[in-house]
């Protein structure tokens, strides 16, 4: 799932953390990826949404913030979906959170040549 979700990104964070802390990558494997998006419940755009969602709300995780808007597109959610996910926390964490996300969001499109196309949602313009 970890492989699914995060390509190669997820295997080098776990990776990266065998010299100091193995637990912590088996944790990551096993239970985030392993339990918890492995569920039936919701889809796994949705388990992605709900991620971006919460990491833009932290405010103080890009580098995970990024590796799970790639991870979103990954899975079939839309540029569109993500960057509306992300405005939406401007409402409960704050304008500074939700421009810090719609930054991570521009860096990962550019990187995957891909954009969202709601320029203007409020007046239908794009």
């Amino acid at each position: 799932m970890l492989n699914r979700i995060t390509a190669d990104e997820g295997r080098m964070v776990v990776e990266s953390l065998s010299d100091i802390s193995p637990e912590l990558g088996d944790w990551i494997i096993e239970f985030a990826y392993g339990d918890v998006f492995s569920g039936t419940e919701l889809s796994l755009c949705t388990r992605e949404l709900a991620t971006v969602s919460a990491l833009t709300a932290l405010g103080n995780a890009r580098p995970q913030l990024k590796v799970h808007i790639d991870g979103a597109l990954n899975v079939g959610c839309s540029p569109d979906a993500i960057v509306a996910v992300i405005i939406q926390m401007a409402v409960y964490s704050g304008f500074p959170s939700a421009l810090n996300g719609v930054s991570a969001a521009r860096e990962v499109f550019a990187d995957r040549g891909v954009g969202a196309t709601t320029a203007n949602s409020r007046t239908g313009e794009r």
